[in-house]
């Protein structure tokens, strides 16, 4: 047997016996760097009897046997490997079932019967077999292909054919799919091969400008022409052996239930759809979390079913009830409605009860290695020196730790699975530890309490969830989950991975986040400037313009991409160009005395909407004017440009709303360069026709200063697009990521505002009302700029 350690020739033998049975180059010489599956597969090529060669299809079912088969059955291998070579089993989906039936096997003896009945050994699936199968799923979802026409889920069509004949070729099913979309939906046209453009409301006036609105907008189909929940499947549909699913052209663990057993599950669930959105309590919940909300709530809003909120509380020490109310309240904010709360805490009981059972079934073991210890044996590939203790003395044991005699980090309770295998969540992983802290929720009946490793499927199984959805980086959890589903016997729910959510800018770790607040790098966990939903809702942004963002996004499992802040921005907009009345404000006020104006105020109508008729008195707002007025100290220069549209000594410009005014004459301080006050004219009669036109704000009566605010503006939190990577993340922090205008003067219309109100202060952006309001004085936040930067040389 040749592993990479040995010498360059043996391994080029070694090599050229992969290239023998049909693998391509590069997959025979990125095997050999792998010494278990070189080992494998060699071992596999000699029992199989061709080292001489074989048929490609053979060599990769006999490559997938080298890779997959279950640890706890190679007395049945050598059997497997004459069904693949006799060509009897020759498909993944065959060799998946196989897989699962050996497993369930074991060292039993083999009943050939069953075994080829499981397989699909001797079924023949002809081509009028499929067609049939094709035509009724083509029947059945006829109307949404052709509304849908050529963007129609060609992966879901595939998908309902292999769950009407699971041994049919696949390459065979998707020529028949492909043929029969051509038949009802002939050639493609022009607008099959065009993405839908989304209306813009304004047309750009420059080529840039269009280039930032395609960036942060892109084109895609509108919300009728896109279900993006169309890729699960229903809860009837998860019993198949394995089902045969590629993702990127490998194949996938699936749910593996008898008959018997769904059918139990559908009689509690009545073939809803059951999910749950599951937080743990160890802090607020983030931007990421709203894109599982829209997953877990959205599939089962979609299908008429059911989601829980589960709180994941296995670990008390991290856990507040602070964090619990949160969780709630925001759940409620983003617009999802729980169909019950649970917790992990209320099945501790039943999840303890079934760790009995595991040991019991030879499936679980009290060890008492450290945790370096065990970290060691993992990256070793070593079993514990406590494996294999008696049943009975680890019975004991664990019941000893429930009772509080053993010390806290002295014993932990394993399962019992496959220290050799390739993927590191299978090295038996902790189910119970000991803590002697009391539970926020359970109180302090308990000083064990279960891993989420093992809490998690268990309790999806215990609530008949029907689809577990969570994100990819969970997706080496999966052989776990189901292999303690299985030795305990228990109902498997679908599991599928979505990528998850990653923005630019920001960092999306509870634990970074924590870090944030704990050290006061921010104020709170509702610091606007943080991507928490919190902290979102306090700058203003709404729970609509999140779930469009979202919705946006899809529900893909691409996981290379970071989305621009910009897109999100986007979505802001969108949604508070609608909702938020215009405002005027002015940040950095400067004084304009109109010097032949009287003592008079006058009330001016000002638009709340852009596009208020002229006869509605509710679209409009009250501004006094007075021969006293205030503009943005950067609407002002001493030295006039073509280029320029503000105010400058000699030059009009038109306040919003009111009169032109033409800068008479500039008051400077001692300095002869600090501007104090700006002498203007105005022009009662209109008829001076300015380009420039400015926001202001009037005293409501002279002397009397306008209505003074506090406006917060924020700017992305950290320098970098992805902070997440850097070793010295606290290092890229933007110093300016906030500023405080303590002195900013309001129209007083603006007086009454409370807190959570949006308005759009012309020409500065979208700004909420902050809760450290008080009566004396209004804070605002800056939820957004009117504009984005991005293509402009902004960062």
């Amino acid at each position: 047997m040749v592993g990479k350690s040995d010498s360059d020739g043996g391994a080029d033998e070694t090599v050229d016996l992969f290239l023998r049975i049909g693998l391509d180059k590069t997959t025979a010489k990125n095997t050999i760097a792998n010494n278990k599956v070189t080992a494998n597969l060699t071992a596999v090529i000699h029992e199989a009897s061709v080292i001489d060669g074989c048929d490609r299809t053979v060599g990769n079912l006999l490559y997938t046997v080298a890779t997959k088969f279950p640890a706890n059955a190679l007395v049945h291998r050598p059997t497997l490997l004459n069904y693949i070579v006799s060509t009897k089993i020759k498909s993944p989906a065959q060799l998946e079932a196989a897989f699962s039936f050996l497993a369930a096997t074991a060292s039993d003896d083999l009943n050939a019967d069953d075994f080829e009945a499981a397989c699909g050994v001797g079924v023949e699936v002809s081509l009028e077999d499929i067609e049939i199968a094709a035509d009724e799923i083509f029947e059945e979802n006829k109307a949404v292909i052709v509304e849908q026409r050529y963007r129609t889920n060609v992966g879901e069509l595939f998908g309902h054919v292999r769950t009407k004949q699971p041994w049919a070729d696949p390459k065979i099913v998707k020529k028949i799919i492909d043929a029969k979309l051509y038949a009802l939906l002939g050639e493609k046209t022009a607008a099959d091969n065009e993405k839908p453009v989304k209306k813009k409301k304004e047309k750009p006036t420059k080529a840039e400008d269009k280039a930032v609105v395609e960036e942060i907008a892109p084109a895609k189909p509108s919300e009728e022409e896109i279900n993006p929940f169309s890729i699960f499947p229903s809860p009837d549909q998860n019993f198949k052996v394995h089902t045969e699913v590629y993702f990127s052209d490998r194949p996938v663990l699936r749910a593996c239930n008898s008959k018997d057993v769904l059918e139990k599950h559908l009689k509690v669930t009545g073939g809803k759809v059951l999910t749950r959105f599951p937080p743990e309590p160890n802090g607020y919940l983030h931007i990421g979390h709203a894109k599982a909300m829209f997953v877990d709530f959205g599939l089962a809003k979609e299908r008429g079913g059911c989601c829980y909120l589960r709180y994941d509380d296995t670990n008390p020490e991290a856990e507040k009830k602070e964090y619990i109310d949160h969780i709630k309240e925001i759940v409620g904010w983003m617009g999802w409605e729980p169909f019950k709360i649970t917790y992990s805490s209320n099945y501790f009981q039943e999840l303890y009860d079934l760790a009995v059972e595991l040991i019991r079934r030879g499936h679980a073991y009290v060890d008492h290695q450290t945790p370096d210890e065990i970290k060691e044996y993992r990256e070793k590939k070593m079993n514990s020196p406590w494996r294999d203790r008696p049943i009975e003395e680890s019975l004991k044991l664990f019941d000893d730790m429930k009772n509080g005699v053993i010390k806290e980090g002295k014993a932990t309770l394993r399962m019992k699975q496959d220290m050799q295998s390739d993927n590191f969540n299978m090295y038996d992983l902790i189910a119970y530890r000991i803590k002697f802290t009391p539970h926020p929720h359970a109180g302090d009946k308990w000083c064990i309490y279960p891993s989420y490793d093992y809490t998690h499927c268990i309790v999806d199984s215990l609530e008949n969830i029907t689809h577990s959805l969570c994100t990819l980086e969970f997706e080496t959890r999966r052989a776990s989950y189901y292999w303690l589903l299985d030795a305990l016997g228990l109902y498997q729910p679908y599991v599928w991975e979505y990528s998850r959510l990653n923005i630019s800018n920001t960092v999306m770790s509870k634990r970074k986040l924590n870090r944030l607040v704990t050290e006061k790098w921010v104020d709170d966990w509702d610091d606007p400037r943080l991507m928490t939903l919190a902290g979102l809702r306090r700058r203003g942004v709404t729970a609509t313009s999140i779930n469009a963002f979202v919705r946006g996004i899809g529900i893909t499992r691409s996981d290379s991409s970071l989305i621009r802040l910009d897109r999100l921005e986007y979505h802001i907009r969108e949604e508070l160009n609608k909702t938020a009345p215009r405002a005027m404000v002015v940040l950095n006020p400067i004084k304009v005395v109109i010097t032949n104006m009287d003592a008079s105020v006058l009330d001016l109508d000002a638009k709340k909407w852009p596009d208020a008729p002229a006869d509605d008195k509710s679209s409009f707002y009250k501004v006094p004017f007075s021969k006293v007025v205030y503009i943005e100290k950067s609407d002002f220069r001493m030295k006039d440009s073509k280029d320029y549209y503000g105010l400058a000594p000699g030059k009009s410009v038109l306040l919003r709303y009111a009169y032109p005014i033409k800068c008479v004459e500039v008051i400077l301080g001692d300095d002869n360069e600090t501007i104090l006050e700006i002498r203007a004219e105005y022009d009662s009669s209109k008829k001076t026709k300015p380009k420039g036109v400015l926001h202001w704000v009037s005293e409501s009566s002279i002397g009397v200063e306008p209505l003074k605010v506090e406006v917060r503006l924020f700017e992305k939190l950290f320098n970098s697009e992805n902070p997440a990577e850097l070793e010295d993340w606290l290092g890229d922090l933007n110093p300016n990521s906030k500023e405080v205008i303590r002195d900013a003067y309001a129209v007083s219309s603006l007086k009454n505002a409370a807190v959570g109100d949006s308005f759009q202060f012309e020409r500065l952006g979208y700004f909420s009302v902050d809760k450290d309001s008080t009566p004396e004085k209004l804070v605002f936040n800056r939820s957004v700029t009117l504009r984005d930067s991005y293509g402009k040389g902004g960062k």
